[in-house]
């Protein structure tokens, strides 16, 4: 059923406020992909936060138009299905992401800081791990020290516990003979 003049300028407007907290977007053709491939996209998207949406590409232009993302409008033709992120890589990782396993999803191009990335470059940007794993990398690399010290620490200690059984044996014989010998005089 074809939009009308009212839906298209919601649709514009919906797409415009997305696009304004976008770092990123990613342009991907879809034609010939399963319904069901579609939705597994979606919800990977959902996931990620990456706002995920077929629109027609020249609601998609004008949606576009006076932002940094406006040299991409070249690039909408066909049929394709639009990745908005707010995080710079979110959208290029679940669209290339998905392209590996399902071939009919094709990427076209992207843009990232007012630059036009062909397929290489989104591949290139979807490549770079997120920030949670490169937090997680900073903090293995902060910890590494602490942990080496923590396990430096544990081997002394184990180590002056097998040692101090042998000094103590010698302490529990004298203690032992003190206590049969108290023993022995109260016995007579």
């Amino acid at each position: 059923m074809p939009l009308n003049r009212e839906d298209k300028l919601a649709v514009v407007a919906e797409v415009q406020a997305e696009v304004a907290k976008a770092q990123s977007i990613v342009l991907a053709e879809y034609r010939g992909i399963a319904v069901g491939d579609l939705t597994k996209l979606r919800a990977k998207a959902r996931e990620q936060q990456v706002y995920l949406r077929v629109l027609k590409n020249t609601l998609a232009r004008r949606a576009v138009e006076g932002t940094p993302f406006a040299p991409l409008a070249d690039h909408m033709t066909g049929p394709l299905i639009y990745g908005v992120s707010s995080d710079a890589i979110a959208a290029a990782k679940v669209i290339n992401d998905f392209a590996k396993t399902n071939d009919k999803l094709v990427i076209r191009s992207g843009s990232y800081e007012g630059l036009v990335l062909d397929k290489a470059g989104v591949q290139a940007l979807a490549s770079i791990p997120s920030r949670e794993e490169l937090l997680a990398r900073l903090l293995g690399v902060m910890l590494a020290p602490v942990s080496g010290f923590a396990r430096a620490l544990a081997a002394l200690s184990a180590k002056r516990a097998e040692d101090a059984p042998a000094e103590a044996a010698p302490a529990e014989a004298v203690v032992a003979d003190a206590e049969s010998s108290d023993a022995a005089p109260s016995a007579a």
